[in-house]
């Protein structure tokens, strides 16, 4: 399945894409599309249900903004370093272990909705990125096939960062990737039944028309099935809880000098084979 929840920032209803393309209203059979959802088989039941035997009401898809298409996230855990080729294309060494850091959950908005470059900011970047949704509590995983089993879905991530304020600023990474709107997320939870293979997606990322990132999950240097494990002996993940997995090459970092960073008036476009694709219009803060 592919849900989404669509309308104003806050007031978002739960809804699913059909095969055939058009909008459905879930609202009269699931209150949200949250961890509470993902984590009650039942309730994902009555919605495959209610969608084969064709009762869910269409909606106008005319105008109708797409919001995150995940509620009340708990956490976001983000993995750096985690493709072979942006590795090499930063000059640094591949990890030894997934190398981790966080985003809160305020710095996700919707896949088309304006992203704000922080004031002061000379080195706003890009990162398309396969975010994992979790649906099950995940906590002492034996195994990578155990971890692939708590995912919930998948959805296309965009961990915008600014690469000033994470590298030359001292302390953590997450001050340069949390700052407002940097996290556009969606359009589509896609059910995790519906990928197959999480490890052979391509991704894709333009700046104004012009082909940043062009890459593969086989290029992942920990696959999401390892991530899951990895973390889940570090930390506990509820269902609800989103992993990004990492960037491929082709960001703004990895080019010569003078870097492309993005400023106000810049387009980026990026998708995920078979999740659905973003566009977002860049704004000064």
């Amino acid at each position: 399945m592919k849900l989404l929840r669509v309308g104003t920032a806050g007031a978002e209803r739960p809804a699913l894409l059909d095969a055939e393309g058009t909008l459905r209203d879930l609202s009269g059979v699931v209150a949200d599309v949250d961890g509470a959802l993902l984590a009650d088989e039942a309730a994902l039941g009555r919605v495959r249900a209610a969608a084969d035997a064709g009762e869910l009401p269409a909606l106008d898809a005319t105008g109708l903004r797409i919001g995150p298409p995940l509620g009340r996230i708990g956490k976001i855990v983000c993995i750096g370093l985690n493709y072979h080729d942006h590795a090499r294309e930063t000059g640094a060494e591949p990890p030894a272990e997934p190398v981790v850091f966080m985003k809160a959950p305020d710095t996700v908005v919707g896949p088309h909705d304006t992203v704000l470059v922080p004031r002061g900011s000379v080195k706003t970047d890009w990162e398309v990125e396969l975010a994992v949704v979790i649906g099950r509590t995940a906590r002492y995983l034996e195994s990578a096939e155990e971890g692939l089993a708590h995912v919930a879905g998948y959805a296309v991530a965009h961990d915008v960062s600014e690469r000033e304020f994470q590298i030359e600023r001292g302390g953590t990474w997450d001050k340069g990737k949390n700052c407002e709107t940097f996290n556009p997320l969606g359009p589509w939870l896609v059910t995790a039944d519906e990928v197959p293979d999480p490890q052979n997606l391509s991704l894709k990322l333009w700046v104004n028309g012009e082909l940043k990132q062009d890459g593969t999950t086989a290029e992942q240097i920990f696959s999401v099935g390892e991530v899951v494990h990895y973390l889940s002996q570090v930390m506990t993940l509820y269902p609800g809880d989103v992993i990004n997995t990492g960037t491929p090459a082709g960001v703004a970092l990895g080019e010569p000098e003078p870097k492309p960073y993005l400023r106000a008036g810049d387009v980026v476009e990026l998708e995920i084979e078979g999740l659905g694709r973003q566009r977002q219009e860049f704004k000064d803060a």
